[in-house]
């Protein structure tokens, strides 16, 4: 069996068995599952290399790109500024960023980007991956561009363009960059390893993701949708980009967030604690409580599967996320995810650099999960 490096509380063991299992099968080749319970860990573990070529262990500070699941630290900075009176989510986008009052636009509010309502699912001029790394660019034109369907009325997956809008408002509200934000006022204060915006004196410790296939759109036929091309492949989402010193610096709010289960899950406990893990409050008592706001429900118009989402986060979906009535969550391309109850006083996070294809998860932290569940009941 694999080795499995650092703490887990007996109850959980199958936790531990279910990642050495997939590390001993291939289907993991390095990576780091995190379980905190009322803001405590009980579980921290890790095991399996940082490098295809297996010359580098993952070691307990090793990071890695964790794709979408960085978006939850951008809800979590939303919900901050609005516990304290700095955004309502309910006003329009223009009111904290004026120039967004373009092309029919006037009406889209916040909650309209939480919950990818906002009709803005993808650029309509060319960009290239390089360009993903101007901050400048990429809002301005999400300012100047008109809505792809009317909004408010149906979710249309925002994979990249998100974290520019969220972070846009961030920035206008605070004066600063959302890293910038996030990393005083959310990772300091919790001591938690996770990045928006990679200093380069944290390289070494970076695992690069192993790509998977290419997303072959011609042969998924009627999978496929105008609008799921026009949001994926302008630029085409290539996951090696994450390899590149000019995506680490960058701040793409939305999907090259680098950290690790313990970090994730560290900062979503806050969430799962009603505002406050190990001492440190972020939010109010009622400060989540948007989280459970519907804003999204049905077949969403990029992914072609059915969502439900809150202010944000995803919210309990049967059968595909049968969650409590007090849960949230969300993932990132090629497997990782962070799963919050606040009832079970819950955060579990798995993350890993051997990626699978698609965009809505996989097996492996489905195991994570499962397993972190028969703990529970123990």
């Amino acid at each position: 069996m694999a080795e499995v490096q650092g703490s887990c509380e007996a109850r959980f063991d199958g936790v531990r068995a279910a990642l050495a299992d997939q590390i001993d099968s291939g289907a993991d080749l390095g990576a780091s599952v995190a379980v905190f319970l009322y803001g405590e860990p009980v579980v921290d573990i890790w095991g399996g290399w940082a490098d295809a070529e297996k010359t580098r262990p993952w070691e307990r500070d090793t990071i890695t790109n964790v794709w979408s699941t960085t978006k939850t630290m951008t809800f979590l900075v939303t919900l901050m500024l609005h516990d304290r009176d700095e955004l309502d989510y309910h006003a329009p986008v223009a009111t904290y960023w004026p120039e967004f009052a373009q092309a029919g636009k006037e009406k889209v509010e916040v909650r309209h980007v939480m919950g990818h309502t906002a009709g803005l699912s993808g650029w309509d001029e060319p960009l290239t991956a390089e360009e993903l790394a101007d901050w400048g660019l990429c809002t301005s034109r999400l300012a100047a561009q008109a809505p792809w369907w009317e909004p408010g009325t149906a979710s249309g997956y925002h994979a990249l363009t998100q974290g520019y809008l969220i972070g846009e408002i961030v920035r206008r509200i605070t004066g600063d960059t959302i890293g910038t934000w996030f990393a005083r006022e959310v990772a300091k204060p919790l001591e938690a390893d996770f990045f928006i915006g990679l200093p380069a004196s944290e390289d070494d410790r970076v695992s690069n993701v192993i790509p998977p296939p290419p997303i072959d759109v011609a042969a998924m036929g009627n999978q496929v949708g105008e609008l799921m091309i026009k949001t994926f492949m302008n630029p085409p989402i290539d996951a090696s980009m994450a390899h590149h010193a000019w995506w680490r610096r960058a701040e793409i709010p939305a999907a090259n967030g680098q950290g690790n289960a313990r970090s994730v899950a560290a900062i979503q406990s806050v969430v799962a604690g009603h505002g406050a893990a190990r001492g440190v409050r972020l939010l109010s008592e009622k400060g989540t409580e948007p989280i459970f706001e519907v804003q999204a429900e049905g077949i969403d118009k990029v992914l072609g599967i059915q969502q439900r989402i809150g202010m944000g986060y995803g919210l309990s979906n049967p059968p595909d996320m049968p969650l409590g009535p007090r849960a949230c969550y969300w993932g990132g391309y090629g497997g990782s995810i962070i799963i919050v109850d606040q009832d079970a006083g819950l955060a579990v996070c798995y993350v890993m650099n051997r990626m699978e294809s698609g965009v809505t998860g996989d097996l492996r932290g489905l195991n994570i999960i499962m397993e972190t569940v028969k703990g529970l009941a123990a």
